[in-house]
């Protein structure tokens, strides 16, 4: 999978003029856009322009744009650019749930067509189909629940009310992701194995699981 050298980016909102846009700095955009929200105060991920229904009428209508953020601004045509956004980590939670944030990420990404395909087959399956089972709902589910969200707040509350689990099924979601494959996995080790050779890893003995290797392969590690 080839990423971009950098995943920050400037966002471009559009004003009340048509003719007129700004590039504004992504502290501007965390602080001033209707989307703000407990679980972005990392500020990472993937974050839907769909709350600008909210403005007023005569604002014009902008389509879902999602986009990776850190802390640095880059220019519309930068080289950082990619057709690839990445979701966030697996590591990450929402709820308490590690994996959630990037699930929402994907279903985020794909409702707005902008999934790769790299990302595509698995939807719904492998550490996304393994939240699901744990959590005790469906992909059908979720999607409708992300398609008719404007933040991850909004998300967190549903599952809060709707996916009564104790922290202790929540650690060990975590502690099964952490331990994939598992050392009597022969097909699983050979799989990280070719995916490190093909992502030229194999010096990385640091990556011991799939977990490892996702955020190795998105740049985070």
């Amino acid at each position: 999978m080839k990423s971009p050298s950098a995943v920050s980016f400037a966002f471009r909102l559009a004003k009340p003029r048509p003719d007129s846009t700004q590039t504004i700095n992504y502290k501007g955009v965390y602080k001033d856009a209707f989307f703000f929200s407990r679980e972005r105060r990392h500020l990472a991920g993937v974050f839907c322009f769909e709350p600008f229904r909210n403005s007023p009428a005569r604002m014009p209508a902008l389509p879902c744009f999602t986009g990776r953020i850190d802390t640095r601004v880059l220019t519309a045509n930068h080289s950082g650019m990619s057709d690839i956004i990445y979701p966030r980590s697996p590591r990450e939670t929402m709820d308490g749930w590690p994996h959630l944030p990037r699930y929402v990420d994907k279903l985020r990404l794909h409702l707005a067509g902008k999934l790769h395909a790299d990302y595509q087959p698995n939807l719904g399956k492998g550490f996304d189909g393994g939240w699901l089972k744990a959590a005790g709902v469906t992909h059908e589910q979720m999607l409708q629940v992300v398609k008719h969200s404007v933040t991850d707040g909004e998300i967190c509350d549903w599952v809060h009310k709707n996916v009564k689990h104790p922290v202790s099924e929540k650690a060990a979601l975590l502690a099964r992701m952490l331990d994939y494959p598992k050392a009597d996995d022969a097909e699983g080790i050979a799989r990280l194995k070719m995916r490190k050779e093909q992502a030229g890893f194999t010096h990385r003995d640091d990556i011991k699981n799939f977990v490892d290797f996702i955020d190795a392969d998105e740049k985070r590690g």
